[in-house]
């Protein structure tokens, strides 16, 4: 899993293809992630210390993620869609030293920078970096060990939390656990042709993309998700191995026939999906398209632990998520004792990587038990066999086309407006997206709640938050219900919306 060993086995194989175009060797992949390596140390940074990587699905993306790896970093992708101040509290907060950006997010970048005293200085793709890199040698460093990304999930403060995960920066080729699981797992090696059709800011794109190159695979970057586009890469490329989430199922799915049927599909081998509930409905229609090639897994950027089912498990045990390929898992009810078999409570793991939040020691407490299992904060049984079925992701988040985004921080943005009395955000059904944002707003006194309110609030909204977080509907209420302490009963909203929780 050494890149230069990889590199020099077969110099000229394709690493990374663009669905625009481009095309990078292993040559030059190993040689730009060693001049960026050199560039990292060249700045004073050693291993444990920290850059940021602000960028698009494009080559430089990887090759900075790989220089990193090399120079024995944490680093941090930033989603580049969030707002200046969001992302410049995760570039704060990480403790980046260094920040690498993409073209189009330039000026992003160097606003950044400029709030954030600890960024020391910031490299552009196609012209800074290239400037900085060139006189740099492409040399490894005698001492070279294993970084590690590191990624954000916001809590349910809305506030994003940095995973930092238990990692003991091993001599750079040992590979990171998913890489590893990749391969004993799902079936990657030096012949996967490995689509990724979802943002390497991501934690899934990025470990995967990262991890088919550590098996010698070929990485095909998508720019961005179009279901016609992504079939069409699928054929052209011959991919092996790819990694959607159910909305994308639903994109794809709802193409006309024809345009579905005139696309050869045959080469897909593995097409793993995660990250939201999938539709049994939707999933049975994927197997009978696709075959019986998808493989579902349920985990978290914490790394604690990871269910994996195939097609013929899952058409046997439909809605279930898997069984432990990575850890055990528990059941536990409210005060820790584990359930029987069918009985619905907190999903736990045991045995699995260890993990802590970032300048978070209570919500790092909060989610381990005294045995130290550790949880995601979502709801399941198992069954007989161990499969384990979700019965709720979490208490208030929202999955949306795949993304976590959490009621809160969206209730911060818009609480403010003069006119919002009370608001309260939930998730509704929504055919595409899985479920999509619904803000719940109790007027202040004197304003009566009209369809131009409501897209005064949205567009209030939108000033704050970033684009996927901004509710798609607003609707209006007398009053929204609170304890006496100011906790809002959000299961009797959602109850009132018609989106009660699954008992």
């Amino acid at each position: 899993m050494h890149l230069s060993e990889i590199a020099a086995r077969t110099p000229d194989k394709p690493a990374i293809v663009t669905t625009g175009g481009r095309t990078v060797t292993y040559a030059e992949l190993d040689r730009r992630s060693l001049q960026v390596a050199a560039l990292v140390r060249a700045h004073g940074l050693g291993p444990k210390d920290h850059v940021a990587v602000l960028m698009d699905n494009s080559p430089e993306f990887l090759e900075v993620a790989w220089g990193a790896q090399r120079a024995g970093q944490y680093w941090t992708p930033v989603n580049w869609h969030l707002t200046e101040e969001e992302a410049a509290y995760v570039v704060r907060d990480c403790g980046a030293r260094l920040l690498f950006a993409s073209p189009r997010v330039a000026d992003l970048a160097s606003r950044i920078a400029a709030a954030t005293p600890g960024v020391e200085a910031v490299f552009v793709a196609g012209s800074s970096l290239d400037e900085a890199l060139a006189p740099l040698p492409a040399e490894p460093a005698a001492d070279e060990v294993e970084g590690t990304y590191f990624f954000y999930s916001s809590g349910t403060t809305g506030a994003p939390k940095g995973i930092r995960p238990d990692h003991a920066f091993p001599p750079f080729g040992t590979g990171l656990r998913i890489d590893h699981t990749m391969a004993s797992t799902f079936g990657f090696g030096p012949d996967s042709v490995y689509l990724c059709p979802a943002p390497l800011y991501h934690a899934a794109p990025a470990g995967w993309s990262l991890g088919t190159l550590r098996n010698g695979g070929t990485v095909v970057l998508m720019e961005r998700f179009d279901a016609m586009d992504c079939l069409c890469a699928i054929e052209q490329h011959r991919v092996s191995h790819v990694q959607f989430v159910p909305t994308h199922f639903v994109r794809m799915l709802k193409l006309p026939e024809e345009q579905r049927a005139a696309v050869d599909v045959s080469s897909l081998r593995v097409v793993v999906h995660a990250a939201a509930p999938c539709p049994v409905d939707v999933k049975h229609r994927m197997i009978e398209w696709f075959g019986p090639v998808l493989m579902e897994f349920y985990a978290g950027s914490e790394g604690s632990g990871m269910t994996v089912i195939t097609s013929p498990d899952w058409l046997a045990h439909p809605g279930s998520v898997g069984r432990a390929a990575v850890g055990e898992v528990h059941i536990v009810d409210e005060v820790g004792e584990e359930l029987p078999t069918g009985e619905i409570g907190a999903v736990y793991f045991s045995g699995g990587g260890s993990f802590e939040y970032h300048n978070d020691p209570d919500k790092t407490a909060r989610v381990h038990d005294h045995r130290g299992w550790s949880t995601l904060g979502d709801m399941g049984r198992l069954d007989a066999e161990g499969y384990l079925y979700l019965a709720d992701r979490r208490t208030d988040l929202i999955i949306s086309g795949g993304v976590n985004v959490y009621p809160a921080e969206i209730e911060d943005a818009m609480i403010m407006n003069p006119a919002v009395a009370d608001v309260a955000v939930v998730g509704v059904p929504d055919a595409e997206m899985g479920h999509s944002v619904r803000a719940v707003v109790q007027c202040a006194p004197g304003i009566v709640g009209t369809p131009e309110l409501a897209e005064e609030l949205r567009a209030d909204a939108r000033t704050r938050l970033a684009g996927f977080k901004v509710p798609r509907s607003v609707v209006f209420v007398d009053e929204l219900p609170r304890l006496p302490n100011g906790k809002l009963l959000r299961r009797r909203v959602r109850e009132e919306q018609g989106v009660a929780q699954t008992p």
